[in-house]
């Protein structure tokens, strides 16, 4: 007989039970980290600015080098065929001041990675954040993750230098995985683009690169109620640590919470349909832009990119550029003594589920503003009318610099009562606890982008309660 074949194998426990008490520790220290104070920061990021020549300068489509429009203008595409492309989309929906449109939008159907390294110092996790230049950003340079990469960065499309720690993510095994879940992107801007977030614990030293600092989450927290300095990929990741929660209850069970989205997702009707930039009706193709014809929601433009520190340093691309500030907030009360927030169950084109959780508003007022009455966007009035008093959160975040053009949003929370929001709001509403938000993200298409970054300021203790 063989020695050991009725050997049971080892089993391990489902979850880390003492992660929760750890990423504390994390939260505690909000002043200083392992190498910098939280009141450093802001000068490492100037002093990498200037270390490193960053220039962005607006230029006309046929100025642009590798791009062009392909298919007699049908699409907007990179000649390596990679990347991503500008096309035109068709939308139909079943309710709404506006039942049809067309638009373009950035098709990047592949999976890119936003991964996190955390390691302990003196006991106290701490997680490695990059200065990193997106074109887009108004600042130019922002708190990203570890590694932030789309497929065609890290495979070497652009014939540029390796990016740096992708090994910790592309082989996990060299660490501990504490958070790995895809998830979208701007549904209104993107055609079904996910990417991969990750959180990977490391024991071995990892140097921090002059780029790149260590930084607690209690310092990240602190950092998230400045405007324009944690990026977007970084906030869509930290919405997906696995922060402990001391909540018991809520109103409304996980599985009432999981029936109701089920139903508003079976009950939402949208049809979409992928077709050429030629045949949008709506919008208009200059030299320098494309433009709705009553100059809202968005242009597609051009750039020029310098950049000392990335793996290419000069590049051209086409990027979207809004029009506005968006306006995006959760109402919150606390119901029982138990803090929750009002999410919307919000349809929008490019998301492959067609709906998932967004905050309890998501506009841009400028794009509303010839609206009245019953067709203005539910709760949007009340958020532009809150007083100091009632606003426990506000910051401007910006948008993913690698494909907007100074995409801003005022992210809010903001305290109501029963008189303002009833606990049985209108369909398509729903009052849900932070803990019942963080655990529907660590699943794939349950919480979109924008909750993610408020989501991201619940975890870091940006958000008082």
């Amino acid at each position: 007989m063989t020695a050991g074949l009725f050997d049971l194998p080892e089993l391990r426990a489902r979850e880390d039970t003492g992660l929760p008490e750890r990423l504390a520790r994390s939260l505690a220290e909000t002043t200083a980290g392992w190498q910098l104070s939280t009141a450093q920061v802001g000068d490492w990021l100037a002093e990498r600015a200037l270390a490193n020549r960053f220039l962005v300068e607006r230029i006309p489509f046929d100025r642009l080098d590798q791009w062009a429009f392909v298919e007699d203008g049908a699409r907007l595409a990179h000649r390596s065929g990679k990347f991503f492309t500008v096309e035109g989309l068709r939308v139909t929906v079943d309710q709404g001041p506006v039942l049809n449109w067309d638009q373009p939008i950035i098709k990047q159907p592949e999976v890119g990675i936003l991964g996190l390294l955390l390691k302990e110092f003196d006991g106290v996790p701490h997680l490695l954040m990059q200065a990193k230049m997106e074109p887009g950003n108004p600042n130019l340079l922002q708190l990203s993750p570890t590694v932030q990469a789309t497929r065609s960065n890290y495979t070497k499309v652009h014939r540029g230098s390796a990016v740096r720690y992708l090994e910790y993510f592309v082989d996990p095994t060299r660490g501990r995985v504490l958070a790995d879940v895809l998830q979208s992107e701007q549904g209104s801007w993107f055609h079904q683009k996910i990417n991969r977030n990750m959180i990977v614990e490391v024991d071995e030293d990892v140097p921090a690169g002059d780029d790149f600092r260590w930084l607690t989450l209690g310092q990240i927290g602190e950092l998230l109620r400045r405007d324009n300095v944690v990026n977007m990929d970084a906030r869509t990741v930290l919405a997906c640590a696995p922060i402990g929660s001391d909540e018991v209850d809520a109103l409304h069970s996980d599985t009432e919470l999981l029936s109701w989205f089920t139903a508003e997702r079976a009950r939402r009707e949208m049809r979409v349909e992928l077709m050429p930039l030629t045949e949008v009706n709506g919008w208009r193709r200059g030299p320098w832009s494309i433009d709705h014809e009553a100059g809202r929601y968005f242009s597609v433009v051009a750039v020029s990119v310098a950049a000392g520190n990335r793996e290419v340093t000069r590049w051209t691309q086409p990027l979207l550029e809004p029009h506005g500030l968006a306006v995006t907030a959760f109402l919150a009360r606390r119901i029982g003594g138990v803090p929750h927030v009002l999410v919307h169950a919000k349809a929008e084109a490019g998301l492959r589920d067609t709906i998932e959780l967004a905050p309890t508003v998501q506009y841009t007022p400028e794009n509303y503003a010839h609206l009245t009455g019953a067709d203005r966007p539910p709760y949007l009035d009340l958020v532009l009318a809150a007083g100091p008093e009632s606003v426990r959160y506000e910051a401007v975040h910006s948008e993913e610099g690698g494909r907007f053009l100074n995409a801003e949003g005022r992210y809010l929370v903001v305290d109501v009562n029963e008189a303002d929001v009833p606990l049985d709001p209108p369909p398509g509403f729903r009052w849900v606890t932070p803990g019942q938000l963080r655990f529907l993200a660590r699943h794939p298409h349950y919480v979109n982008v924008q909750a993610r970054t408020l989501l991201a300021c619940l975890n870091t203790g940006a958000v008082g309660w």
